[in-house]
C-alpha cells in the first residue's frame, strides 16, 4: 500500500494482506477497498486452529462482521463506510468497502488458464478496471509472485507497506554513534565533569547533542578504549558517562570479556538494573547469546538480581520440519535451544574447580536456566526475571508487543537476532518485530540498544561470513 495523496483510488485486496495485518482494512485512508468473494472463501478455510494465522482470520472476520452491522442489501451494494475511529484513536480511514456482490464476466486472458484462486483475483481487478476507468485500481498483495502476474497484465500492483517501520534497513538505529574528530575542541565551552561513587560524568552542550538518544554509545573513533553512555539528556546539554571497561580479565563478567568497543557496551547495557529493555542485532558469531547469558548469570547468581533467566524463541525451522518432539514444554524446546546450550557449556568451561566443578556449575545453571515456549506466553507476567528472546528478528510486531508486555516488576527483556537471517513468510528487514522494538524503543531512557559489528567466532567462520 502506497502512502500517496492523490486522487482517489480502488484498493483490490489479497488475502495475505488481510493474515499479516488484520487492521488494514483501516489503513487505506479516503480510498475504497474491495475484497473478491474468494478472499472471503480463503478466510474461512483459514479459520481454524491455534496458530497465529487463525487468530488474525478470525480478527479480520470479526472487524467485517462489526462493519456489516446489520446492513441492508443495498447499502452493501454501495459501500460500507469505513470509520474515522479506530479502536477509541482516530483512524486515516474515510473511504468505503466494497464486496464482490455479482459474477464479473471474466476478462483474463489465454496466457492464464485455470481457475486459481490468484486468477480469480486478478479476472476482478481487471473488470473493475473497465467498469471505474476514472478510478485508479490497485491490487494489493504480499505475494510477489502475484504481483508479477498482475504487472504482466497491466493491472497496478503493491506491497502492503504500512506495518514498515523503515524505508530501509540501512536507516534503522545502530545504538553507537562516533563523533568527529574536533569534538572537544567545539564542546569543550562549557564541559561540567564530576564523579560519583567511582564513576565518571560529564555535561556537554553544542551542536552534536542534539542528534543523541539515552542511553547511547558515543566515541572517538582514535580513542579505542574510550566510550561514553548518555545518560539524560536536558535542552540543549547531555550528561554522558565513562562506560566500564569489561576488556580486561579483571573485569571479566563470568569469565567472559569484552573482544571490542560494541561488546564492551553491550556488556554496559545488560548489567545496567537501570535498564529494563535491551536489543542486540548482530551476524552469526558476534557474540549476542554469549554477551547475554554471561550478564544474566552474573546478575542471576552473584548479584541475586534477578530470580532466574528465561530463553524463548520462535520455532521457525530453517528446512524440513521434523514433526512432533516428545516430552514437556521444556524438552520440545531443547533442540531449538542450541545455541543456548552451547553458551552454557563454554561458560560452564570458564569456572574453577577442575570437571568436578565444571559438572557442579552445570547442573547449577541447568536449574536456573528455564526454556519456554512462545506458544504459552499469553497471559502470562514475569516477575523478577532475566527475560532472554531469541531470533527475534522472526517476530511480528504483533508477537513483540505480546512478549515484552509479560515482563512485570524487576524482569528484564533482551532481544536478540540478525534481521538479515529471518525465516517467517512475509517478514522482511523493515517489517520484522526486532525492528520494530528498536524504532520505538530508542527515545526511552530505560532502553538500550547496540549492534555488534565484528564477529569474534572463528577466523573460519568471518572468513565464510564475509566470502560465502
Amino acid at each position: 500500500m502506497s502512502d500517496m495523496t492523490e486522487a482517489k483510488r480502488l484498493f483490490v485486496l489479497d488475502t495475505n494482506v488481510l493474515i499479516h495485518d488484520p487492521t488494514a482494512l483501516f489503513r487505506f485512508k479516503e480510498h475504497d477497498i474491495h475484497l473478491p468473494m474468494i478472499v472471503l472463501e480463503e478466510l474461512d478455510h483459514a479459520k481454524k486452529g491455534m496458530s497465529e494465522v487463525a487468530r488474525n482470520v478470525r480478527q479480520v472476520s470479526r472487524f467485517l462482521d462489526e462493519l456489516l452491522g446489520g446492513a441492508s442489501k443495498e447499502q452493501i451494494d454501495q459501500g460500507l463506510p469505513l470509520p474515522r475511529t479506530f479502536n477509541g484513536a482516530a483512524a486515516p480511514s474515510r473511504g468505503r468497502l466494497f464486496f464482490q456482490t455479482r459474477l464479473l464476466a471474466s476478462v483474463l486472458p489465454n496466457i492464464l488458464p485455470g481457475n486459481t484462486p490468484d486468477n480469480d483475483i486478478l479476472s476482478m481487478a481487471m473488470a473493475l478496471r473497465q467498469e471505474h476507468p476514472s478510478l485508479r485500481v490497485t491490487l494489493v498483495s504480499k505475494d510477489i509472485n502475484l504481483r508479477i502476474k498482475a504487472t504482466i497484465l497491466g493491472i497496478h500492483a503493491e506491497d502492503y507497506y504500512n506495518d514498515q517501520v523503515l524505508d530501509d534497513a540501512n536507516l534503522l538505529y545502530t545504538g553507537a554513534k562516533e563523533m568527529p574528530a574536533d569534538f572537544w575542541e567545539t564542546h569543550s565551552k562549557a564541559v561540567e565533569s564530576w564523579q560519583d561513587s567511582g564513576r565518571t560524568f560529564y555535561r556537554v552542550s553544542g551542536p552534536e547533542v542534539m542528534h543523541w538518544y539515552p542511553n547511547q554509545c558515543i566515541y572517538l573513533a582514535e580513542a579505542e578504549d574510550l566510550a561514553f553512555i548518555v545518560r539524560s539528556l536536558e535542552d540543549q546539554a547531555a550528561i554522558i558517562e565513562v562506560i566500564k571497561d569489561y576488556t580486561t580479565p579483571n573485569h571479566s563478567v563470568w569469565g567472559i570479556t569484552a573482544r571490542n568497543r560494541e561488546q564492551n557496551f553491550a556488556l554496559n547495557l545488560l548489567l545496567d538494573p537501570k535498564i529494563d529493555f535491551v536489543s542486540l542485532l548482530g551476524a552469526a558469531g558476534t557474540g549476542k547469546t554469549l554477551l547475554a547469558l554471561a550478564a544474566g548469570l552474573a546478575q542471576t547468581l552473584d548479584d541475586k538480581r534477578y530470580r532466574e533467566i528465561i530463553m524463548t524463541r520462535v520455532t521457525v525451522p530453517v528446512g524440513e520440519d521434523i514433526g512432533f518432539l516428545p516430552g514437556t514444554e521444556e524438552e520440545k524446546m531443547t533442540p531449538w535451544m542450541g545455541a543456548l546450550l552451547d553458551n552454557l557449556e563454554v561458560l560452564s568451561q570458564n569456572q574453577e574447580g577442575g570437571e568436578w566443578g565444571r559438572a557442579a556449575t552445570q547442573n547449577l545453571l541447568s536449574n536456573r536456566v528455564k526454556i519456554h515456549s512462545l506458544n504459552f506466553m499469553r497471559g502470562r507476567t514475569f516477575l523478577n526475571k532475566y527475560l532472554i528472546i531469541d531470533e527475534a528478528q522472526n517476530l511480528t510486531s504483533k508477537q513483540m508487543k505480546t512478549l515484552v508486555t509479560r515482563a512485570g516488576p524487576g524482569t528484564k527483556v533482551i532481544c536478540l537476532g540478525n534481521i538479515a537471517q529471518i525465516d517467517t513468510p512475509y517478514l522482511s528487514e523493515t517489517t520484522s518485530g526486532l525492528t520494530y522494538v528498536v524504532d520505538r524503543f530508542k527515545y526511552w531512557p530505560h532502553s538500550g540498544h547496540v549492534t555488534l559489528l565484528r564477529g569474534e567466532r572463528s577466523r573460519l567462520a568471518e572468513f565464510a561470513s564475509e566470502s560465502l
